[in-house]
């Protein structure tokens, strides 16, 4: 069987094959669909490694395409280098260690996220940029109001060109805020007709459904948690789940003495971030429902925050039922439900944490 490793980049990239003979073929190729159809099409079946990169899904599927096996691995597996020389880095070098680990198995896959979840998650991000830019925008606005010595009435986002329009304005700082009122206003119908595609979502997707039945948890929230999560029996336990997700403590452990630091960084910072702003959320609602999460929100916000270290009392995972000492919940196949009291809280003297 025929081996072949691609190591991707923007414009170009390195390509080697290695025949059955033993014969070694090494390219440079522009990286498009036609050039790598030009190398690969008609060529017998072959496994064929590449980095996790920007570009390696549509690679990797175009790849499939034309009847090869590709494997999209993960960069930060060391012994897939083990045959590159450190002194000297190459396209060349980089490409002959990743046909090696390719021909003798030394990889570790790395998770393609599924067609219906990668179209979610660019949808997430496209509606993270236009909320950044609202929020550029009004910080922007609302600074050049203070400056011409102006006040302005505290009120929601949505508000917000209501209370400008209601204010007194020079004609030059009116003159000066119009393109920003204006670039706010486009923002502001996005951001609507995407709340209205996830709220959607949530109709057509029962996964995502189930979980807005959750306190605190909407559409946006419900959406990137499974868009990052995508296929859930790929986690063996929730505990995985949280490390996944950067909802874990650092350690800084030396013989007997354990010291735990800050939150992880995630891959997901948004989603970490959106859990955190659930879990705050929780902490001061009023809903009884949430009573029994109001023991342990504060572990995600100090950790989150990056203010405070991680304590073991607060040690949490990110799936929301713990030994809190007032109700505990479970998810149903229906949604969310109460299962009544819980555990006494345990105190300093007994073992600390959650079940």
């Amino acid at each position: 069987m025929e081996y072949g490793a691609i190591d991707l980049h923007k414009k170009e990239s390195q390509i080697r094959i290695v025949m059955e003979s033993g014969e070694i073929v090494d390219r440079r190729i522009a990286t498009t669909r036609e050039r790598f159809t030009a190398v690969f099409w008609g060529r017998p079946r072959m496994r064929i490694l590449l980095e996790a990169s920007t570009e390696s899904e549509w690679v990797a599927q175009h790849l499939e395409t034309l009847g090869h096996e590709a494997i999209v691995a993960d960069p930060n597996f060391t012994p897939m280098y083990s045959h590159r020389s450190r002194r000297i880095k190459t396209d060349r070098r980089d490409v002959a260690a990743l046909a090696e680990a390719c021909q003798r198995g030394f990889y570790r896959a790395a998770h393609r996220r599924s067609a219906p979840q990668r179209t979610v998650q660019s949808q997430l991000n496209v509606r993270r940029e236009l909320t950044d830019s609202r929020t550029r925008a009004i910080s922007l606005a609302r600074a050049i109001i203070r400056g011409a010595g102006f006040r302005m009435r505290s009120g929601s986002t949505g508000s917000f060109l209501d209370r400008v329009a209601a204010l007194d304005l020079t004609p030059s700082i009116t003159e000066t805020l119009l393109p920003v009122r204006t670039l706010i206003a486009v923002l502001s119908e996005e951001l609507t007709s995407a709340d209205d595609r996830f709220a959607k979502l949530v109709t057509e997707d029962p996964v995502v459904s189930r979980l807005t039945t959750l306190p605190s948890i909407g559409p946006i929230t419900a959406s990137a948690y499974v868009a990052a999560l995508d296929d859930a029996s790929r986690f063996g336990r929730a505990a995985q789940v949280a490390s996944y997700l950067g909802l874990v403590p650092r350690e800084h452990s030396s013989g007997e003495q354990q010291r735990r630091g800050r939150v992880l960084r995630s891959a997901h910072p948004a989603v970490q971030s959106l859990l955190v702003q659930a879990a705050s959320r929780m902490s001061r609602s009023q809903d009884r429902r949430t009573a029994g999460f109001r023991a342990w929100p504060r572990a995600l916000l100090v950790g989150a925050g990056r203010k405070l270290p991680w304590s073991p009392w607060l040690d949490a995972s990110p799936a929301f039922c713990s030994r809190c000492g007032a109700i505990r919940h479970r998810m149903t196949p229906h949604g969310f439900d109460q299962l009544g009291r819980c555990w006494p809280r345990r105190t300093s003297t007994t073992r600390r944490g959650w079940s």
